[in-house]
């Protein structure tokens, strides 16, 4: 389970950190925070829509799944959070904008 995890946030890195910052800002709609915290029970969750027991396809749709409800929650912020979390996203950790 943790190497899934690995291999999703190298995969979306990006849009991980735009999320994470999105979440942390005083202006988050609860929806969002709705919407971050079922990805991360489907994530964890042993239920999934394709089992991880068939070889490729099981771990296929998560890295599928994942970084698009991911994107799918970031097109769908408004518009002065999402002007918010392009700057701050690519910092560098310990330096502040």
């Amino acid at each position: 389970m943790w190497k899934r995890i690995a291999v999703l946030w190298t995969l979306v890195r990006t849009d991980a950190r735009r999320l994470w910052v999105a979440l942390r800002h005083p202006a988050a709609p609860a929806w969002l925070k709705v919407g971050a915290a079922l990805i991360v029970a489907y994530v964890i969750s042993p239920i999934d829509l394709v089992p991880d027991v068939l070889p490729v396809i099981g771990v296929v749709d998560d890295l599928v799944l994942v970084p698009l409800a991911i994107r799918f929650l970031l097109n769908r912020l408004p518009p002065e959070l999402a002007a918010a979390t392009d700057g701050t996203a690519f910092t560098r950790r310990g330096s502040r904008p």
